[in-house]
């Protein structure tokens, strides 16, 4: 039986180098300077220019493998829309996670709309199964989009009032974007952003313990635990030293 081919055949850099360069970019708030000098002070002379042909690369596989093993998504969808400028013009980054903050998905669009609402619907219903619920702003664009998908015209609907702040799981899942995009001095091209946001959102969480509601010593097991997936997720045999 003929072996299939590593994943990284080709490149001149083992595994372990890309997986770890890809990690942390999409891990930590680093810039791919910041990268290419923590793999020189280990021994890696690599341009910054690879480091980003290698997230590009990697980051959508290793984002899909994270969010194919992660476990089943809530039955309560918390969506809400935040404003992000790409050279200039303002665009609508459309969120949707679950009653436990975990991400389902997210969209780059123009408008704000009942098309824009109808089509991120659609998008997280790819993956993810029909909800018990819905929560959302006021937007009107939402109940109009939804009762024109029969999947979801009998769902129920809370509204809350974006003042009040009391759609915290949507608004809070904002967070870590905007920490990216001051860090990256703003997002530029919208496809680009798009694909970053993608792979963003799911490597972040899978280490993103909650570690404020955890003694240390569990903590520590869960994410050795969440090391073990990523390996595998990965396909990097052993956890080599030096990284």
């Amino acid at each position: 039986m003929k072996k299939a081919k590593s994943l990284y055949h080709g490149h001149r850099f083992p595994a372990a180098v890309i997986i770890h360069a890809v990690r942390w970019y999409f891990r930590f708030q680093l810039s791919l300077r910041d990268i290419e000098e923590l793999l020189f002070e280990r021994g890696v002379t690599v341009t910054y220019e690879t480091i980003r042909c290698w997230c590009d690369k990697f980051g959508e596989c290793f984002a899909h493998r994270v969010k194919a093993a992660r476990r089943k998504p809530g039955s309560t969808w918390h969506l809400d829309e935040m404003f992000v400028t790409l050279r200039g013009e303002p665009y609508l980054l459309w969120r949707a996670v679950d009653e436990h903050g975990a991400e389902l998905d997210i969209l780059l669009q123009k408008r704000r709309d009942k098309a824009a609402a109808k089509r991120f619907f659609k998008r997280v219903m790819r993956s993810c199964p029909t909800p018990r619920k819905i929560v959302t702003d006021q937007l009107r664009s939402y109940p109009a989009a939804k009762a024109e998908i029969p999947e979801l015209a009998s769902v129920k609907h809370v509204f809350v009032k974006a003042a009040a702040r009391l759609n915290n799981r949507a608004e809070n899942s904002h967070q870590p974007t905007r920490e990216r995009e001051r860090r990256m001095r703003g997002f530029r091209d919208p496809k680009r952003t798009q694909e970053f946001l993608s792979c963003f959102g799911p490597i972040r969480q899978h280490f993103a313990l909650k570690r404020h509601l955890l003694r240390a010593s569990l903590y520590r097991r869960q994410l050795a635990a969440r090391f073990v997936a990523w390996r595998e997720f990965t396909q990097l045999a052993q956890n080599p030293t030096g990284f």
